[in-house]
């Protein structure tokens, strides 16, 4: 299991897909940076030498902002976008879908499981019903 940048990739798999375990990287950009690493796109991560995984941790940290540092940034924007008070801010600081999606009836990811308002159980309602 070869390591880069500090994290082990899997290294039973070709390159350009051990390479999408690493945080900002996708598809397109993993096949870009084999591309720009000289890499054969047919090789398992197990397979490359010491001097192509220089290559690769060269590629990537001269190009791109990955890991710790992306996630940094993106928590600085959405903190930005709260601290002006944006509309996209509000959505974020209330646990809401951010991008206009519809949460009449779906949007149960961001707004977590269903909460029963007003409804009364166990022993209170039976305590209610008595004193009325």
């Amino acid at each position: 299991m070869p390591r880069i940048m500090g994290i082990d990739i899997p290294g039973k798999k070709r390159v350009e897909y051990s390479l999408r375990y690493i945080y900002g990287i996708g598809p397109g950009r993993a096949r870009e940076i084999v591309g720009k690493a000289n890499i054969d796109k047919g090789k398992t991560a197990d397979d490359l030498s010491g001097e192509e995984l220089t290559r690769l941790t060269q590629v990537l940290q001269d190009g791109y902002v990955l890991e710790g540092d992306l996630r940094r940034e993106v928590a600085q924007n959405i903190r930005r976008l709260i601290s002006i008070s944006s509309y996209r801010g509000g959505r974020h600081r209330k646990g809401l879908p951010v991008r206009g999606q519809r949460t009449h009836t779906n949007g149960r990811t961001r707004k977590g499981p269903r909460r029963t308002v007003g409804a009364v159980r166990g022993k209170e309602a039976r305590s209610v019903a008595k004193a009325e």
